[in-house]
């Protein structure tokens, strides 16, 4: 078996973006090197100032070199049918194979990780980075931050990880059923195997614990490892993997209690690297206010944090029609609902009469009372029910609970009658949650697609 160890220099840490200055390859046959390969490279874009002071390498010194384009097929068939094997593997093998298939070639490799390996094979290191550990280990590197000095002080790592594997760490990790090279280089192959195949919520942490990401997943181990497939070689990405040290979980009885605890922790702990839920809310709401004359007034307005709606809804047009229902069916003032702002009395209603309550007719006191009673029986009118479902494991049952059209919380039973006497008996020992309508849309959609499932409360 040949391995080619390879180490490269690049203008910036994602290969979508940033060119390829410098290659080198070390092709080993598992004792020794029989063949190095270096070049420069011309990324014909301008080196950034702090790589150039990492580096020591600038535009006047590749202004001479080589294209990748010159030098790929080279490369290619230098590393085609070997192993990869580099000091945080996913780096070096997304650029070249980035660049390789803009230059017409598909590199295929098994890939192994230097970082991987020794934190498996030499364990109890304070750091794993290339530099420190060579230091740890007494082994030289010349032209630190060059690819070809780089590369000689991996290939030596790689004979000691070659020599200290005594059981097979290395043929283990080649297995095409293996994941093991897939992997983030800092997470422990032991954080994947320790994951269930059931519903529930991951967390990803840095090196500090930190979390930096929340997702959900219907099968947690298939969803999690998931995430480390592929080389796509954007920045987000690339930065994402270098970032991941821990994966903790908890698990759900259901997908959809899994989707609602990911909400939650997301609103919660605000990871960076969570943006899509960050940006949903629910738009407009429906909230109701005293103005200066006493008078109670309706108002669909934007979504506002911290204030009690009545009712909240996706677009201007839904808050609108479903005021202008009330305001017929309750015979409410169109100008006191903001709906109608330029004639000097609201409009009439379907018998044909204006009460006056914007213009004083109408006393407060009668006014308040039919907008009072609206308020009631859009009160009366909301949803109280709960979910029964499968629990997280077989002698148990899980509850979702919605009350007067908001989701209350959720919790595990063991006892299938539960609900027998009510929710009374039964809430504190739900898990309270905060609702929105993301999340009331999730319950009330299962509702109808599972009304076996459904609870009346």
């Amino acid at each position: 078996m040949l391995y080619a160890v390879v180490d490269i220099e690049t203008t910036g840490g994602h290969a979508s973006a940033n060119g390829i200055t410098e290659v080198a390859i070390n092709i080993h046959d598992g004792n020794q090197i029989v063949e190095s390969y270096t070049t420069l490279i011309n990324p014909r874009q301008s080196i950034p100032v702090y790589i150039t002071a990492l580096t020591g390498i600038d535009d006047a010194m590749l202004k001479d070199a080589p294209t990748f384009d010159d030098v790929a097929l080279q490369i290619f068939q230098l590393l085609n049918d070997k192993v990869f094997v580099a000091h945080n593997v996913n780096f070096d093998y997304s650029f070249l194979k980035h660049h390789l298939a803009a230059s017409g070639y598909d590199l295929q490799c098994r890939k192994l990780c230097t970082v991987r390996l020794s934190r498996k094979l030499i364990p109890g290191k304070s750091s794993y980075s290339l530099g420190k550990l060579c230091t740890a280990l007494q082994i030289p590197i010349q032209n630190r931050h060059r690819a070809a000095g780089d590369a000689d002080a991996t290939s030596i790592l790689f004979n000691m990880l070659l020599d200290h594997d005594q059981e097979g760490v290395i043929a283990e990790m080649l297995k095409k059923t293996s994941k093991e090279q897939v992997l983030p280089p800092n997470l422990d192959k032991s954080s994947i195997l320790r994951l269930p195949n059931q519903p529930g919520v991951y967390y990803f942490k840095d090196s500090k614990g930190k979390i930096v990401y929340v997702g959900k997943a219907k099968n947690l181990k298939k969803r999690v490892t998931s995430h480390f497939t592929g080389n796509t070689p954007n920045r987000q990405r690339q930065d994402f993997l270098r970032t991941i040290h821990h994966v903790d979980f908890v698990i759900c009885g259901t997908e959809l209690m899994a989707l609602i605890l990911e909400a939650n922790e997301i609103k919660r702990l605000w990871p960076e690297n969570n943006r899509a839920m960050k940006r949903y809310e629910h738009k407009y709401d429906l909230y109701v206010f005293e103005d200066q004359n006493g008078y109670l007034r309706l108002a669909v307005d934007k979504h506002k944090k911290n204030n009690n709606a009545i009712q909240s809804f996706n677009s201007l047009l839904e808050g609108y029609n479903f005021l202008t229902q009330l305001i017929d069916k309750y015979q409410l003032c169109a100008k006191l609902c903001y709906l109608q702002k330029t004639a000097t009395k609201c409009y009439a209603h379907e018998n044909g009469q204006c009460f006056g309550a914007c213009s004083g007719i109408e006393t407060v006191s009668v006014y308040n009372k039919k907008l009072k009673t609206a308020l009631n029986d859009i009160q009366q009118q909301q949803p109280s029910f709960a979910l029964v479902d499968e629990g997280r494991k077989e002698e148990e049952f899980s509850c979702l609970v919605v009350e007067n059209g908001k989701f209350y919380g959720m919790g595990y039973f063991t006892d299938k009658n539960y609900l027998s006497d009510g929710l009374a008996p039964v809430k504190s020992d739900l898990s309270i949650y905060q609702s929105n309508s993301y999340i009331l849309n999730l319950i009330l959609s299962h509702a109808e697609q599972h009304p076996q499932k459904l609870y009346k409360l």
